[in-house]
């Protein structure tokens, strides 16, 4: 912001001391349009001291993606959207055959076990019971009669969600790739964290009478964001920012009309 073209500085008028038109000597006082100096950036020092940017739903040290960030009277829409209760999306890479203290690949190790009796189906399996028991977990908290109108009609938008505290909520689950001894899935969840995520992988694991360590865990989606509105790291300059904000503007006015 302070590399960015600053305005023009304002202006004053001085009566400075000029030659008279007559000459011989004689000077008179002329109205004259000068900069005021205490505009200047010598002076006044940079124009941003400090900026207020307030933290979405965070990220891990060992998680990637989708990082909401809200700057100045942003925070308020983002405190907004974060009581919005709004799904996000994750990818999860999982690794059968060992298992650590921190249910990572990277942790301690505890345990080798076999997995060559795994198969999709066994996976998928005890992925549609996890989905099937989260469905429940989720009528309850959201505190919604499932016979009323009001009801359909959420459903039908996609709003039925816990508008309060509640435990995370896996909203649905399914595996995108399978090579043994590697797999990867797609959460969609509520009120989730990352160490959340690794856990379940840990105990899908388990379930399979093996073990199971969290390679990755990446954010895709959060809410109304997605990895197409993200910036790289490269791109974190003023311009980028200010069409990032552009573009994202329309979506989130719309999404808090929707919810809220």
């Amino acid at each position: 912001l302070n590399a960015a073209p600053g305005r023009a500085p304002r202006q004053q008028i001085r009566f400075l001391p000029a030659p008279a038109p007559g000459g011989g000597g004689a000077v008179e006082l002329v109205a004259t349009r000068v900069p005021v100096l205490a505009d200047h950036p010598l002076v006044r020092g940079p124009r941003f001291r400090k900026l207020k940017i307030g933290a979405g739903h965070r990220l891990d040290v060992k998680s990637s993606g989708v990082f909401v960030l809200g700057i100045g009277h942003g925070n308020k829409l983002l405190t907004d959207l974060y009581n919005c209760h709004l799904t996000k999306v994750y990818t999860v890479g999982g690794l059968f055959g060992k298992a650590t203290d921190d249910f990572s690949d990277t942790g301690n190790l505890v345990e080798k076990t076999t997995f060559d009796h795994i198969t999709r189906e066994k996976l998928e399996r005890i992925l549609a019971v996890i989905q099937g028991t989260n469905q429940k977990a989720l009528l309850m908290y959201s505190n919604i009669d499932m016979k009323t109108q009001e009801a359909y009609e959420l459903a039908v938008k996609g709003l039925i969600r816990p508008m309060g505290k509640s435990p995370p909520i896996i909203t649905a689950v399914r595996c995108l790739q399978f090579a043994l001894p590697e797999f990867q899935l797609e959460i969609h969840c509520l009120h989730e964290t990352q160490q959340y995520l690794r856990k379940m992988v840990h105990e899908i694991g388990l379930e399979l009478k093996s073990s199971a360590v969290c390679t990755q865990v990446r954010r895709i989606r959060d809410g109304v964001f997605t990895v197409d509105d993200a910036l790289l790291r490269t791109q974190w300059n003023l311009q980028s920012i200010q069409e990032a904000i552009r573009n994202c503007q329309l979506k989130v006015e719309t999404e808090l009309e929707k919810t809220l």
